[in-house]
């Protein structure tokens, strides 16, 4: 028997065990009509013969007053590659099925994927291999059980589901090109060899629903096959919610500030009209600066000076720019001189913000980038940063690939300034949670344990566990208590920041 006549005999034995349990239960599982087969070919997605054999009798089913829909649901789909049949759980359960090209197997739909979303915790769930396996499966339950999908029984195994950056960066090749470069938020479950169904996932968003973000929060999980159904693509969409758990980054190479200086050379060269690079200048130049310049640095600023990309904010390493001078107070709150070194001002309408590299005093060391607003008032009263990257190397290959992503596109200039909006805190990118001194403390982290010496009220954020980008917003912190602020540190050269309130 091939696989095809498999599936379909799967698919007759489902109606049938459905169409009896319909009749045994009449006030509680209730069969919707069937389908001509003209309305399936004119769906989006190939409908497979046995999905067409479930659909000629029945187009869904209601089960306890739940109702299940075999085909495209009323509204957008934010899972590519699955439709969602209905709800269990009261609404908080969402069942989803593979459909069209990323399904496991062309003879069938499938996987079968259960999401039950709660504020304290979220379960991920393989349900059946097909669709018609869960069909069949769903008639077993209900015909022993009550009138629910609720009543199905714990997954005896799980897989784990890994960050997609190291399934990315890892050995194994297939798996590596589905997750494409991989996403910080996003984890990858791997379908090729599960022990049995149904199959739990061992995961966690990366957001929190309890963090006091009621009234902004919007946060999602999005799922995606990949692969053929080969893989299963976990999102975590941060919106308006403190992130909850530690990403996995991307690895910056050892040899970043030569590849960066490589490849902005390399766009300039093929984009004269989009991409602009500026002198830069010796290191006799640089030795007159007011701050030490390491190694990392003087490799780029060597060759390049500054980087006018269409549709970005002017990147200028080198001193003197007029634009980067901020007001006094302003100065004074991000850390005054030696702090930071100005690389852009960056504009989001009325408000601007000043992309930097923290400095640290003691060992002279260049750290991460962030960008901090420039108006007194906003980041006295909304104290707020984004961290952008690890190092100066980091955010030029950054925007390189930002170029380079919009060169592959349509519109550069556009695409461009969509990748830059988070050069502006408050933009939209995931909040990483500060939080009050006690947390730290105690903590074996040197640069943690030295949190403990600032002022009583200051808040922190352990940037190391953050995504890049993120937003720090010290004002939505829910023990900040609308404090204003009085100055911004960024210990261990950007690693972390804290946020110390006025007296």
């Amino acid at each position: 028997m091939t696989e095809d006549e498999r599936a379909r005999a799967r698919a007759e034995r489902a109606v049938a065990a459905l169409r009896s349990l319909a009749a045994a239960r009449p006030g509680e599982v209730t069969l919707h009509d069937g389908l001509p087969d003209t309305e399936p070919d004119g769906w989006p997605v190939p409908v497979p013969e046995a999905v067409r054999t479930v659909l000629r009798e029945t187009a869904g089913m209601t089960v306890g007053g739940e109702p299940y829909r075999f085909g495209p649901g009323p509204g957008p789909a934010r899972s590519r590659g699955l439709w969602e049949p209905g709800r269990f759980s009261a609404g908080e359960g969402t069942l989803h099925v593979g459909v069209g090209e990323d399904g496991a197997d062309p003879t069938d739909w499938g996987p079968v994927v259960s999401l039950l979303r709660r504020t304290d915790a979220q379960e991920l769930v393989v349900e059946a291999p097909t669709f018609t396996h869960w069909l069949l499966d769903v008639a077993a339950l209900l015909a022993d059980g009550p009138a629910t999908l609720d009543a199905r029984p714990r997954p005896a195994v799980s897989v784990p589901a890994v960050p997609s950056v190291a399934v990315a960066e890892g050995d194994d090749a297939e798996l590596a090109a589905l997750a494409g470069r991989g996403h910080a938020l996003t984890d990858l479950v791997d379908l090729r060899a599960l022990p049995r169904y149904p199959c739990a996932v061992r995961w966690e968003p990366y957001y929190s629903l309890g963090g006091a973000t009621a009234d902004t929060g919007a946060s999602e999980t999005v799922l995606r096959l990949a692969g053929g159904g080969r893989a299963l693509l976990v999102h975590s969409d941060v919106s308006g919610d403190f992130l909850d758990r530690p990403v996995t980054r991307h690895r910056v190479p050892d040899d970043a500030p030569r590849r960066a200086v490589a490849e902005l050379r390399a766009l300039a060269a093929e984009l004269p009209d989009r991409v602009r690079l500026e002198p830069g200048c010796s290191d006799s130049a640089m030795d007159t600066w007011p701050v030490p310049v390491p190694e990392d640095v003087r490799t780029v600023v060597r060759e390049i000076g500054g980087v006018l990309v269409e549709g970005a904010p002017p990147l200028r390493l080198l001193p003197g720019v007029p634009e980067h001078r901020v007001a006094p107070e302003a100065h004074r709150m991000m850390g005054g001189d030696g702090a930071y070194w100005p690389l852009a001002l960056a504009r989001q309408g009325r408000h601007g913000a000043l992309v930097q590299v923290r400095l640290d005093a003691a060992t002279g060391a260049w750290g991460y980038v962030v960008s901090v607003p420039v108006g007194p008032r906003e980041l006295r009263e909304e104290p707020a940063a984004t961290v952008l990257a690890e190092s100066l190397p980091h955010l030029l290959l950054t925007v390189a690939r930002y170029a380079r992503e919009a060169a592959a596109g349509g519109d550069f200039a556009r695409a461009v300034r969509q990748a830059t909006r988070c050069f502006s805190p408050n933009t939209g990118e995931p909040w990483t949670r500060p939080a009050p001194l006690d947390e730290f403390a105690g903590s074996d982290d040197p640069l943690l344990a030295a949190l403990a010496e600032l002022p009583a009220g200051t808040h922190a954020a352990d940037l190391r566990d953050a995504p890049f980008p993120s937003d720090v917003c010290f004002h939505r912190a829910e023990e900040w208590d609308d404090r204003p602020l009085a100055r911004l540190l960024f210990p261990g050269a950007g690693r972390v920041a804290a946020a110390i309130p006025a007296d």
